[in-house]
């Protein structure tokens, strides 16, 4: 199968934080932002597979500054690593005014999709073709969060995460 470059599928994603969006505080509730995220990294994960996709896994996610009402969000989404049948999108969220000049990163969370064939079962899709010393170093480490991942889901033992480990024998 041939390989694809990150940029083919990368995804920019806007929204604004509207009083329904909001707890009573006023800022945006984390339920949505979450919502917001998934969508956005759903995007780019089909795009990249060619496929339909499923949410797998969503490792940690915090939510570093409040949002308030009324800011503009942009999340940007890629493609890190593709392996069998999953693929591994990086999350990144940003707000400003709706005057701009005030972007702030607000969070960012590792989002694992699988890949569904037209029967909805899991498919093999493209490689990841990273370009950039930026894109090398997130395709090197999704395979240290891939084994994580597995190990506390119960689908790893620990002792055989062989990436995990060379981070504790160098």
């Amino acid at each position: 199968m041939k390989g694809k470059k990150i940029s083919e599928s990368v995804t920019i994603m806007t929204e604004m934080v509207m009083p329904n969006d909001t707890n009573p505080l006023h800022n945006l509730m984390g339920g949505n932002l979450m919502r917001w995220m998934d969508i956005a990294a759903g995007i780019c994960a089909g795009r990249h597979c060619e496929s339909y996709v499923v949410t797998a896994s969503v490792d940690h996610v915090s939510f570093q500054r409040p949002i308030p009402l009324g800011d503009v969000i942009t999340l940007h989404a890629r493609v890190t690593r593709a392996f069998n049948t999953s693929v591994e999108i990086y999350v990144e969220v940003f707000a400003d005014s709706i005057k701009g000049g005030e972007a702030r990163r607000c969070n960012d969370a590792y989002f694992t999709f699988v890949g569904l064939d037209d029967n909805k079962q899991p498919c093999a899709i493209p490689p990841v073709i990273p370009l950039t010393k930026d894109e090398q170093e997130m395709y090197d480490g999704a395979m240290r969060r891939r084994e994580l991942r597995l190990i506390l889901g119960g689908r790893l033992d620990p002792k055989d995460a062989g990436e995990i480990r060379t981070l504790f024998t160098r």
